[in-house]
C-alpha cells in the first residue's frame, strides 16, 4: 500500500469522525452528560439523584415547551439563571416553577418538559 494510499485514507477517518462529533454536539439544547458534573450558569439542568450525572441542559428561553432527552423521575433540577425561571411539566400535566439560582428536587414524578422563561418571578 502506498504512503499516498495510507495518508488518503487516514485523512478520510479523519474527517468522519470530526463529522460524527460535530453532529453529536449539533443536537438541540439538551445535551446528556455521562459523568458526574456541575451546572454552569446560564443554564437549567437535570441531575439524576442517584450518581449526580447531568442528563439535561437547557438554556434557550422558549415560549413553548422544550422536550426532554428522556422522561425522568428522582431528578434535581437545577437552575443556574439569575433572571430566569424555569417551569417544569409532569406526565400528569400539572407544571412547577424553579425559581433562579435554586435547585428544585423531583422524586416519584415523571417529568415530561421544560420551558425558560425570561421572567424573574414564578406566576
Amino acid at each position: 500500500m502506498s504512503t499516498t494510499r495510507t495518508l488518503a485514507r487516514a485523512a478520510c477517518a479523519t474527517l468522519a469522525l470530526g463529522a460524527a462529533a460535530s453532529l453529536g454536539t449539533a443536537t438541540a439544547s439538551a445535551a446528556p452528560a455521562t459523568t458526574t458534573a456541575t451546572c454552569a450558569y446560564p443554564y437549567v439542568c437535570i441531575q439524576r439523584i442517584s450518581d449526580g450525572a447531568i442528563i439535561g441542559r437547557f438554556q434557550d428561553v422558549t415560549s413553548g415547551w422544550q422536550a426532554l432527552p428522556s422522561q425522568p423521575s428522582n431528578v434535581n433540577i437545577i437552575n443556574t439563571r439569575h433572571d430566569d425561571v424555569a417551569y417544569i411539566r409532569y406526565a400528569n400535566g400539572s407544571q412547577a416553577c424553579v425559581t433562579p439560582n435554586s435547585t428544585f428536587t423531583i422524586t416519584g414524578y415523571v417529568l415530561t418538559g421544560i420551558r425558560i422563561s425570561s421572567s424573574a418571578t414564578c406566576g
